[in-house]
């Protein structure tokens, strides 16, 4: 007799894990059919503006570090209190659309996203780096300092 498979898809891939307070995650999020959305100057100075802003994230989660590519955003989140990721992402997701929804009205942001949570002895800033140079990694500029979209608590 054959069993039903369900559907995979992102509740699949959530099913079983759990979220840490005062655990930092690596998060990756895709643009709604990774359209290039933050190839445009001004739609990415607001999406980046949005995404620091201290109440997208609180009281849920600290941003830690970011960087927002032409159709996706990496982020290290450490959660708050209570809290679980897939709470604090959401938040972050839907203040972050509704501040662009002016200017972009479509949907910015795909279903879902992907995470990693960094263990303990896991180098924290060095992640950070990873996160930064990824407009480096992608031909898009020759220098960290050259990408405008990127913020990190450890900058003065």
């Amino acid at each position: 007799m054959a069993f039903p498979c369900p559907k995979p898809g992102h509740h699949a891939l959530r099913k079983g894990r759990w979220s840490e307070p005062g655990r930092v995650y690596l998060v990756t999020t895709t643009t709604h059919r990774r359209a290039p959305w933050f190839a445009d100057w001004e739609l990415a100075s607001r999406m980046s503006a949005a995404l620091a802003h201290f109440g997208t994230w609180s009281p849920h989660a600290e941003l830690l570090c970011w960087v927002l590519m032409p159709d996706h955003w990496h982020g290290l989140v450490g959660l708050r209190g209570r809290a679980s990721l897939s709470d604090a992402v959401g938040w972050a997701k839907g203040r972050t659309a509704h501040a662009v929804r002016e200017a972009a009205p479509g949907r910015i942001w795909a279903d879902g996203f992907h995470d990693r949570a960094l263990r303990r002895e896991d180098d924290v800033r060095g992640a950070a780096r990873y996160i930064v140079a990824n407009p480096v990694r992608a031909g898009l500029v020759s220098r960290v300092r050259d990408y405008p979209y990127w913020d990190a608590v450890w900058l003065e």
